[in-house]
């Protein structure tokens, strides 16, 4: 018999604030978080604004920031995050606790891009009249400018390293990065390790920042993001008729999971349980979700089989919700194809809609929000939804939240490439 999985703890640092109240909070208002990009001089891209995080401080939430100094945003994010999440667990400072029980998975991004340096080395090694980079002086250049240090935060398994080492979690460590899909499909797998007994407590969800000159150029050479530079806050529109792409956006969402009976017998707060995960592939192409939905499909029913639930049971969608033509139309046609005629009267809504999109680490803030909403009763909007899509046509929450109570809640992730991930909260 496997073991059942629990919430205990959660963290979240996002464009809507620096908690996991805040976070809700402000989705339940329905405000933005987005606007013009102020990391890097964006004026001459097609695309001039994102969700940023704003006014973050790393030294609230650790005791020594001095030892992030050379880390990037991903690992700051996912530090301060790991702290909340702990705290709320109530595992700081708790000796009880077997820690080499207690492992990380997280979807985490690439870290820092030095692209400052990189371009200066390129311009300094750079042979005009034969066209190519000289590679012994650009070695040179980066022998003296790269610090060794930054050079390791590009990894994908620093992040979830750093939080091993820092809080002091002995178990199994593990970072995955399926596109958008990374932060679920890491906390479903760590769920998985939990039940089969691999684990008694996971630290799990994911960070990511690609608001850089690499990030944001390569989403703009993809035709991917919105273009509305006259009003960001408007920018995302999922389920609009006229939406015209995703808005990067950044942060981090991690939570505890904890196997029932040993948050029981250490008087833990359950916030809820996870009941469901599936995962699947496309295996269609590199950036288009399949037309006919077949990966999102296999996912969503997945999800709904390792649940044991009926699709009457399902009160309330948190969906990928991209704003883009393609992801938005695919998803509705999955949820209809799984659901049926339910479909229609289940309320759906995309946090993406004032969040953005945090590509790695999306998943598990919104997974977050899933759990507030069964705690509050009250479900996010989705905002900026003004036109109706006679293809997208069920209840998409139109720009104000709304009571209602859940018991058992849908989160979606499609990636790009084909990579899908759902999973369902449910009440404890």
């Amino acid at each position: 018999m496997r073991k059942r999985v629990v919430i205990t703890g959660m963290g979240a640092i996002s464009p809507l604030g620096h908690s996991v109240e805040q976070l809700y909070r402000n989705q339940i208002e329905g405000r933005s978080g987005v606007g013009p990009i102020s990391i890097f001089d964006a004026s001459t891209m097609p695309t001039k604004f994102a969700g940023e995080v704003k006014g973050f401080e790393l030294g609230r939430w650790v005791k020594d920031p001095a030892r992030w100094r050379d880390s990037g945003s991903n690992s700051r994010f996912a530090a301060a995050a790991a702290q909340q999440a702990l705290e709320d667990a109530g595992l700081i400072g708790n000796t009880s606790v077997d820690r080499t029980r207690f492992g990380v998975y997280l979807g985490s991004g690439e870290g820092i891009q030095d692209f400052p340096n990189m371009i200066s080395m390129i311009a300094k090694s750079y042979q005009q009249d034969k066209n190519a980079v000289n590679a012994v002086s650009f070695t040179s250049e980066g022998m003296k400018r790269f610090h060794a240090g930054r050079e390791f935060e590009q990894e994908l398994h620093t992040t979830p390293g750093h939080l091993a080492d820092y809080f002091d979690l002995e178990g199994p460590n593990y970072n995955c990065l399926t596109a958008c899909a990374a932060s679920s499909q890491a906390i479903g797998e760590a769920s998985e390790m939990i039940r089969q007994g691999d684990a008694d407590l996971m630290l799990s969800g994911g960070a990511h920042s690609m608001i850089h000159p690499f990030g944001v150029t390569g989403f703009v050479r993809l035709t991917a993001l919105s273009t509305l530079n006259e009003a960001p806050e408007k920018a995302s529109r999922p389920f609009d008729l006229n939406r015209d792409g995703f808005v990067l956006g950044e942060g981090a969402g991690v939570l505890v999971l904890e196997e029932l009976e040993h948050a029981k017998k250490r008087g833990a707060t359950i916030h809820a349980e996870v009941t469901g995960y599936g995962s699947t592939a496309d295996a269609f192409r590199i950036t288009d979700s399949h037309e006919e939905g077949r990966g999102a499909i296999a996912c969503i029913a997945g999800a709904m089989a390792d649940s044991g639930l009926k699709p009457e049971d399902i009160g309330y969608i948190n969906a990928h919700g991209t704003s883009t033509q393609v992801n938005d139309f695919v998803e509705t046609l999955a949820i209809k194809k799984v659901f049926g005629e339910r479909a229609y009267q289940i309320p759906v809504s995309s946090s993406k809609s004032m969040l953005g999109h945090l590509i790695a680490a999306a998943g598990a803030v919104e997974l977050i929000t899933c759990v507030l909403a069964i705690r509050y009763g009250v479900l996010p909007p989705t905002i900026n939804y003004e036109t109706p899509d006679p293809e997208c046509d069920l209840d998409y929450v139109p720009n104000t939240a709304r009571e209602k109570r859940v018991d058992h809640v849908l989160s979606n992730s499609f990636g790009f490439g084909g990579q899908n991930v759902s999973l369902i909260v449910s009440r404890y």
